[in-house]
């Protein structure tokens, strides 16, 4: 059971659609965040940005952090994975499907557990670099 605007919502009736499309916008200011430390031209923030916010990254990312997820994450990843989303033929289809889980569960953390995500994002900084 979930607590989202002082509303109960069960785990069946939350909606994955909306985890993930404010995933994706959290992680992307994440590494923006991280990137205006370290960048001093506009050249390298966008370069340094492009490198971490894309499919192939968050893909990476969520099979590396596998052992930091609990059996009820790693539901909520599943039920990501299985998403039904368009992508183009050029794109490999099992990249975007994890990818969506990473946005998934990076927006779950986000709406329902900022604590789990601060946790989560001190996990992912490993994986930052120049």
């Amino acid at each position: 059971m979930l607590i989202k605007y002082g509303r109960i919502i069960t785990m069946e009736k939350f909606d994955i659609r909306q985890c993930a499309y404010i995933g994706d916008a959290v992680f992307e200011l994440f590494v923006r965040e991280i990137c205006i430390e370290k960048a001093k031209t506009q050249k390298t923030m966008h370069n340094f940005s492009i490198k971490y916010v894309n499919a192939n990254f968050q893909a990476h990312l969520l099979n590396e952090l596998q052992d930091f997820f609990s059996e009820k994450e790693k539901e909520i990843i599943r039920r990501g994975r299985n998403l039904k989303i368009s992508i183009s033929k050029k794109n490999n289809p099992q990249i975007h499907s994890l990818a969506s889980a990473f946005e998934v569960i990076v927006g779950y953390f986000y709406l329902y557990n900022k604590d789990r995500l601060k946790d989560f994002f001190e996990n992912v900084k490993k994986y930052l670099n120049n």
